[in-house]
């Protein structure tokens, strides 16, 4: 479903968003890109972004996070965000950006039951 570096997956009415690669500039764009091209595509009830595989969070990525999560609330579909790992929640707070407005997860188990689903 995505025609960038990272794979989007339909999981019943939710997309499933496992980002294992550091989110550069033009990675991250385009993982904003085909994101909200899937949503649009899918009407998904739902978007879980899983970045536990992320090392390094960035205010740029947080930004790019936060401001995909506001743009799918936008088009009718509620987000979370899973695997925020310590020392990356810690970065971001003392950086000054704790991704308001944005709901959180420990992991994609406890993410996916704070999805809705249109059935």
């Amino acid at each position: 479903m995505s025609r960038g570096t990272i794979p989007i997956l339909r999981v019943a009415d939710n997309l499933l968003v496992t980002v294992q690669t550091e989110l550069h500039d033009q990675v991250a764009e385009a993982f904003q890109e085909d994101v909200l091209a899937a949503v649009e595509k899918t009407g998904a009830a739902g978007l879980l972004i899983d970045v536990t595989g992320l090392d390094i969070v960035d205010s740029y990525v947080a930004r790019v996070l936060s401001d995909t999560a506001k743009m799918a609330r936008l088009m009718g579909t509620e987000t979370v965000i899973v695997g925020i790992r310590p020392e990356v929640a810690a970065t971001l707070v003392r950086m000054g950006y704790a991704m308001p407005g944005v709901r959180t997860a420990l992991n994609v188990d406890e993410g996916l039951a704070m999805l809705p689903s249109r059935r």
